[in-house]
């Protein structure tokens, strides 16, 4: 038996490249910020915010922390970001259509 792909979220890069620009950052500093190496820091977030590179769970889980969004914030499609980044506060995003929350 063969190994499905498993499905990726369709909005993730757009969420990462949406954290750095409320940061101020460029992505050179923003890999620094993740703990990314040096010398491929900008080409990984570059990758991350074109969509053509997958940000490893460790990675996320820095976005998340920097960002002050919970991780499932950045991986479900059905949520947006908080429009003030960096959260005063970890935040679970803003759940589109009814009963939106954050």
């Amino acid at each position: 038996m063969g190994a499905s792909a498993r499905t990726r979220p369709k909005r993730l890069s757009v969420k990462l490249l949406q954290i750095r620009e409320a940061l101020g950052l460029s992505q050179s500093q923003m890999g620094k910020r993740l703990g990314l190496d040096a010398e491929f820091a900008r080409n990984y977030v570059s990758g991350y915010e074109r969509g053509t590179r997958e940000p490893t769970l460790e990675v996320l889980l820095r976005y998340s922390e920097i960002s002050r969004c919970w991780i499932n914030a950045l991986v479900d499609d059905r949520v947006d970001l908080p429009t003030k980044l960096p959260s005063s506060r970890m935040s679970e995003g803003i759940r589109q259509g009814k009963g939106s929350r954050t």
